[in-house]
């Protein structure tokens, strides 16, 4: 067997992801297998409380070699985890839980040629216990990198990356620098050169309102330009600063592959209005390409059958066309 598995952690298991997962198996036939690290108790019981008929294979993988993998059922690599009813109240109850599955994911990918992890949505509230900004920085501590790293919220058509990630407005600009600009933007770079095999036509937005100057000390000026200037030198095909309000008109963002933004909300609010559902979180910089749909738990959408599983059938597509 070619062996090159898809590694999935469930997530918070108080949440939609076994409902868009299901849904999503369904949906899209996966070429390659799939390793579903969690609860298998837990999933037995979700499934029966949402009323779904699936056929699974349990594969313990933590002894040896993957040998019994199967490449037509779902593999299973169960994780203890305690629990009174099928759903309950997102809590930090699930934080060990969650790191033992980071960590299996972790030694798997150490010891096998895996295609990428998938993890399912996670409260970054009780799991982070804000001791990293998202799980993007949780993953980059973890294999002592903790500036080379970046969040690519990717679709074919367009992709957006925020310079800062889950920081508060008042800590933005003094977080920003031209080294990160250019650590990020070489990163996404060499992400479409190595998958897609093209030079991305990237965008950088500015901070300030209309990337005005104020006072001849704005970010613009001192930061964003400089750090442009550079990467041109480079041979990498970047223009900018644009203003945030106008770069993601139609017109305007047709002429791009990637637009960074300075902070969070900057691109993400803009992508998701022109994506919804479709597309991906991806963290570019590990020894391994991590992807997250783009959404979180949602727990008050648990068990009405309405979660759209888009965004995960994209992600387990991405690895599957992944060489």
């Amino acid at each position: 067997m070619n062996f090159d598995p898809i590694i999935i952690i469930w997530g918070e298991p108080n949440s939609i992801f076994t409902e868009i997962f299901l849904k999503s198996l369904k949906k899209y036939k996966s070429r390659k297998p799939i390793i579903l690290i969690g609860s298998f108790e837990l999933f037995k019981d979700q499934i029966k409380k949402l009323r779904v008929n699936f056929n699974f294979n349990l594969v313990n993988l933590i002894k040896k070699d993957l040998k019994n993998i199967s490449e037509k059922k779902l593999n299973f690599i169960n994780i203890n985890y305690r629990y009174k009813k099928p759903f309950e109240k997102i809590s930090p109850k699930s934080n060990n839980y969650l790191s033992n599955c980071f960590n299996l994911a972790f030694k798997i990918n150490e010891n096998h040629n895996i295609s990428g992890l998938i993890n399912g949505p996670i409260s970054k509230k009780y799991f982070l216990n804000k001791k990293f900004l998202g799980i993007t920085e949780y993953l980059g501590n973890y294999y002592r990198n903790k500036e080379n790293f970046t969040m690519l919220i990717f679709n074919k058509s367009l992709s957006v990356s925020p310079v800062t990630t889950h920081l508060p407005i008042n800590k933005i600009s003094k977080k920003i620098s031209k080294k990160e600009i250019i650590i990020k933007t070489t990163l996404i770079n060499n992400f479409y050169k190595k998958f897609f095999s093209i030079k991305p036509k990237i965008a950088i937005c500015g901070l300030n309102p209309h990337c005005e100057n104020f006072f001849n000390k704005s970010e613009e000026i001192r930061i964003i330009n400089p750090a442009i200037n550079f990467l041109k030198k480079k041979k990498i095909i970047i223009d900018g600063p644009f203003p945030a309000d106008t770069i993601f008109l139609k017109q305007n963002r047709k002429k791009f592959d990637v637009i960074i933004g300075m902070y969070h909300d900057q691109v993400l609010a803009p992508i998701k209005a022109i994506h919804s559902f479709d597309a991906i979180n991806i963290t570019l910089g590990l020894p391994f390409i991590r992807i997250s749909p783009d959404h979180g738990p949602n727990y008050n959408m648990i068990g009405k059958n309405k979660s759209n599983p888009q965004s995960l059938i994209n992600a387990i597509k991405f690895l599957n066309n992944k060489k």
